[in-house]
């Protein structure tokens, strides 16, 4: 029998109190006036029943497959890649947009996706080689795609889109076992995380923005009140010993993975203790808002990559194998619901990742990356894209 989602990650937290996100912090971010006790929400509606591909999704919504691992893009010739992760969109103008996808793989790499403005698949290709382990990343306002190595001495690659210019590293942004990148074009700053137990949080200060080539790589010590302090790493190349253990003393976020900001906002999510973190830019100050072992009530447990919608919601991912894997909902209320669900056993043993919108904010890309296996074994993994009433969507 498939154990529930609270013995997988054993849990021994009880009682029934509403999810336990920081009210005073959401009041204070957002100009909220409320106070009321932050409570289940009802998002975009009950979940039902699975579809023809697994996935159950509320009212208005429906689903389609864009990429299955090892097979060809459907009206392309190119063959996908396997375990697709992290994932962005960039704007064509009235041509459609590109969907970019890593592939943590041991062969890693990148590939993209072509779509017009009617959304129908026009091209799909290959934008990186020769690495490892491609987890997640982010993309630029200035349109190129930042694939992060998930390896002990991975790097930054800054890749094109459309696959014309080649893809270059960035060493001066750290070398560690990178998960994902986010870019605050008004402070000219790149946040980055670590995805290990005593994994950093990092930011990186370019010294010509937009030239990541050379710049100030720092990282976070979260005194107690939430307070962040920043100190120069000495040795980004890790030459001597992983940057983690440089500077002894700074803080340690448990298995960062997922980052993205919206507005003033980075928002962190933290695997191996199960919350989200949100690290006001402009205040230097960080605060959970979501903590998914506070309660037997909390929806989301191995909250992983994460984005926020037009609307400023933030769509939160799980990697957890249990019989139905989540992609959750943090709204600005406070409020958190599951808005999908990827379940049977096309997705047994998978984890979902990649989570994105495209440029209108109508549709949402995202990847069970483990999808498609059998008798326990890991599957080759796929795309999918929802659409539907999404809030904040354009026409």
């Amino acid at each position: 029998m498939q154990r529930t989602r609270r013995e997988v990650i054993g849990v021994a937290a009880g009682g029934v109190a509403a999810v336990a996100l920081g009210t005073a912090f959401w009041d204070d971010l957002f100009g909220s006036a409320s106070s009321a006790q932050l409570r289940p929400g009802p998002g975009y509606g009950p979940r039902r029943a699975p579809d023809e591909l697994g996935l159950r999704l509320p009212e208005g919504f429906s689903s389609r497959l864009v990429a299955h691992g090892g097979e060809r893009v459907p009206g392309t010739g190119y063959r996908w890649h396997e375990a697709s992760d992290g994932a962005a969109t960039f704007p064509l103008g009235d041509r459609g947009w590109i969907l970019v996808s890593n592939s943590e793989t041991l062969s890693g790499g990148a590939s993209a996706i072509r779509f017009d403005r009617r959304g129908e698949v026009e091209d799909a290709y290959r934008i990186l080689d020769g690495t490892s382990q491609n987890c997640s990343g982010g993309g630029t306002p200035w349109g190129t795609w930042l694939s992060c190595e998930e390896v002990e001495d991975g790097l930054v690659w800054e890749c094109d889109p459309t696959g014309r210019r080649k893809p270059v590293s960035h060493p001066a942004m750290g070398v560690f076992k990178h998960e994902a990148a986010a870019v605050d074009p008004r402070g000219r700053r790149v946040y980055l995380t670590e995805d290990l137990i005593d994994g950093r949080f990092y930011r990186y200060t370019p010294e010509r923005w937009p030239d990541l080539s050379a710049g100030l790589l720092e990282v976070a010590t979260v005194r107690q009140g939430g307070a962040v302090d920043w100190a120069k790493v000495p040795d980004p190349a890790a030459r001597r010993e992983p940057i983690r253990r440089q500077l002894p003393g700074t803080t340690a976020l448990k298995r960062g993975e997922g980052i993205w900001r919206d507005g003033g906002t980075v928002y962190v999510a933290t695997t191996a203790d199960d919350r989200v973190h949100a690290y006001d830019i402009r205040r230097e100050r960080m605060r959970v808002i979501y903590d998914g072992l506070a309660s037997r009530s909390a929806p989301l447990l191995r909250v992983d990559q994460l984005t926020a919608s037009r609307a400023g919601e933030v769509f939160v991912c799980e990697d957890i194998s249990t019989r139905e894997i989540d992609i959750g909902l943090i709204e600005r209320s406070g409020r958190v619901s599951v808005f999908l669900s990827a379940t049977g056993p096309l997705h047994e043993n998978s984890e979902l990742t990649g989570v994105t919108f495209d440029p209108s904010g109508s549709r949402m890309y995202f990847s069970s990356q483990r999808a498609g296996g059998k008798d326990g074994l890991a599957g080759p993994g796929a795309i999918y894209e929802v659409t539907g009433p999404f809030k904040g969507r354009r026409a």
